[in-house]
């Protein structure tokens, strides 16, 4: 990183960090990036890390707070431009995996804060997250259903854990078979088959 990185205001710095830690997990397993991998990334020493910082805990928990709130909008962003409710799906859908193409980094984060025992401010955040992006499913399946274009049967917190779990299981596909572009490609094939068993009989 250039050396003028050295000097940057306290909030920037505090980004910067966290922009290093996810780019640090997209190459590595989470749990080994330490504060000294994470100093040496940025040309810094741990003590000007942990200057804005009081903890390795406090940078997770940062870094999952930008998770969410950069995935939380841009899956809203996505589903405002739509004209339907399952259009809406589709492009959180779409949307949601062009994020974790770009930074494959997160699933690993949110997966590993989530099998952590302990309570932790990045456990909570990475649970935050997953609740709230649920609750935007929820009125969307209740919308669709509403207005006809989803089954009126269908039950609406399964549609959303299945959701959510698909996403997921491209994701971890991609990660296992060394292939981050393979979830774009998948993508469109696999929510065509989530729509199917989801929208209202023809």
């Amino acid at each position: 990183m250039d050396t003028s990185a050295r000097y940057l205001p306290a909030e920037e710095r505090r980004a910067s960090t966290v922009e290093a830690v996810v780019e640090l997990a997209g190459a590595q397993n989470p749990s080994e990036i330490t504060t000294a991998a994470i100093a040496k990334h940025m040309n810094l020493t741990q003590g000007a890390l942990f200057r804005h910082f009081p903890s390795k805990d406090a940078i997770w928990q940062a870094v999952m707070e930008w998770v969410a709130e950069r995935l939380l909008a841009r899956i809203e962003q996505a589903a405002s431009g739509a004209g339907s409710p399952l259009a809406a799906m589709q492009a959180m859908f779409m949307s949601h995996v062009g994020f974790i193409a770009e930074h494959p980094g997160v699933p690993r984060m949110l997966f590993g804060e989530l099998q952590r025992a302990e309570a932790t401010g990045a456990k909570d955040m990475a649970r935050t997250l997953i609740r709230r992006y649920g609750e935007r499913l929820h009125r969307l399946i209740e919308e669709g259903k509403a207005c006809g274009e989803l089954s009126t049967t269908l039950d609406t917190e399964a549609a959303a854990t299945l959701f959510i779990g698909t996403v997921q299981g491209l994701v971890m596909q991609s990660l296992l078979a060394g292939d981050v572009a393979l979830m774009r490609r998948e993508a469109p094939r696999v929510f065509a088959i989530y729509r199917r068993g989801i929208a209202s009989a023809p």
